[in-house]
């Protein structure tokens, strides 16, 4: 079911530039008025850190920025959005900003209630189609076409009246998420709606990773709860994420221990140890490692 894509015209993507900046009152994340949704400025490139991305539509409006996961890297920027349909830690990077022509980019969360009844309509509609059911990794970029920004443009006009927005924006948001779903790499977002796909299995096991870090837990221990078999596990995970099981468990545990060290005050060896670690030094080579500072400089190390 996907559509032949009519590249964005160049006016167009001004045009939502100029409406983002609008709800940019500073550098880095801006709150918007819709839930859901934030917009980013930056005035100057951004080295490479580290962030944890929800599921949720990024689109570029201005500037170019990477994401790094586990092998793969992808570009997005105005020819090109980025669709992430998990949680996961990656490492983000924005490459092209300067104060004259900042980054200027949205990130809109994506609702999987809303995405599976489209699913089911556009079915429907189609019975034939299986695009939607493509296996797709869980973080990908699609081409940014016409008509997909206009949808954007007018879900943005929504915010700039109360009424509007309560009355329109649910269906401008619906529209845009559409438009995701006809895209080339629409498959990605349509498997989170499907409860037998890779997909969906993966964020079961994402859920239990995340609710159960600080216990100990190897490969076997997470191939129990999953259904799976080890060797089945880690190739499902790895092809989704890009990310072995206990990679990505790694990643959660520090990213917590992070967390809980910048807003709490714990010492690295209580929030090691809170997370699972049974080393504190192990924790602290690890932490090095993924974050680029010591677990002492743990809240200068929170760059969103």
């Amino acid at each position: 079911m996907t559509h032949e894509a009519v590249p964005a015209d160049p006016t167009s993507m001004d045009e939502l530039a100029c409406l983002i900046s609008g709800l940019s009152v500073s550098e880095g994340v801006n709150p918007t008025p819709w839930r859901g949704l934030i917009v980013v400025r930056a005035n100057r490139p951004i080295a490479r850190h580290q962030v944890v991305y929800k599921p949720c539509l990024c689109i570029v409006a201005q500037g170019r920025k990477l994401a790094y996961l586990g092998d793969r890297v992808v570009t997005y920027d105005p020819e090109n959005f980025l669709v992430v349909s998990l949680q996961l830690p990656i490492e983000a990077e924005i490459v092209e900003a300067t104060f004259e022509r900042p980054f200027l980019a949205l990130v809109l969360e994506i609702d999987p209630a809303m995405v599976s009844q489209l699913i089911l309509d556009m079915e429907e509609a189609d019975p034939a189609s299986d695009t939607i059911r493509r296996h797709q990794p869980a973080m990908t970029t699609s081409t940014t076409d016409e008509p997909f920004i206009q949808s954007v443009i007018r879900f943005f006009r929504t915010l700039e009246d109360p009424v509007d927005r309560r009355i329109l924006g649910p269906a401008a948001v619906r529209e845009i998420f559409y438009r995701v779903l006809l895209s080339e790499q629409g498959g990605s977002l349509g498997m989170l709606a499907h409860r037998d796909s890779n997909t969906h299995r993966v964020s079961r096991v994402q859920r239990f990773l995340e609710e159960n870090y600080a216990e100990r837990l190897d490969i076997s221990t997470i191939a129990h709860s999953s259904g799976m078999s080890e060797s089945t596990l880690h190739h499902t995970f790895k092809a989704v994420t890009s990310l072995s099981p206990i990679q990505y468990l790694k990643k959660v545990r520090l990213h917590q221990a992070r967390l809980m060290m910048a807003h709490t005050g714990l010492s690295a060896g209580e929030a090691a140890f809170r997370v699972g670690y049974q080393s504190a030094s192990q924790f602290s080579r690890e932490f090095k490692r993924l974050f680029g500072v010591s677990p002492s400089r743990a809240a200068d190390s929170l760059l969103g």
